[in-house]
């Protein structure tokens, strides 16, 4: 499975951003997508996951302004961010997988601006 994922940006406090990632290839060996972050000098740590295009899960910290969103036709996997904190600057990475297998998608990054 290859992923290419898109999006990210410079964005004031408060602002949005809309991050997209789309898998190729061997897909139907996959029922879950999501997204990591990775700040500087910190942990990756998952944001989140959206399992057999319906069970969603989030990190703590993004729930409320985080959305993610699957795109079956399209193989797409979208992460809605709003209400962004310069706390969710980070290098984003897309994934996708099963129980037995993770693949991993370049980084882009997000920078919030205070």
């Amino acid at each position: 499975v290859q992923l290419q994922a898109y999006g990210g940006g410079l964005v004031q406090t408060g602002g949005s951003l809309r991050l997209s990632c789309a898998a190729s290839g061997s897909i139907f060996s996959i029922n879950r997508m999501g997204w990591y972050r990775q700040a500087p000098g910190k942990q990756r740590e998952l944001v989140a996951t959206i399992t057999n295009g319906v069970s969603t899960n989030y990190a703590d910290s993004v729930k409320g302004r985080f959305t993610i969103s699957r795109d079956n036709a399209k193989n797409t996997v979208y992460l809605h961010m709003n209400s962004l904190k310069p706390e969710d600057t980070a290098v984003y990475y897309c994934y996708s997988g099963s129980d037995y297998v993770t693949f991993w998608g370049q980084g882009t990054q997000v920078t919030v601006s205070s």
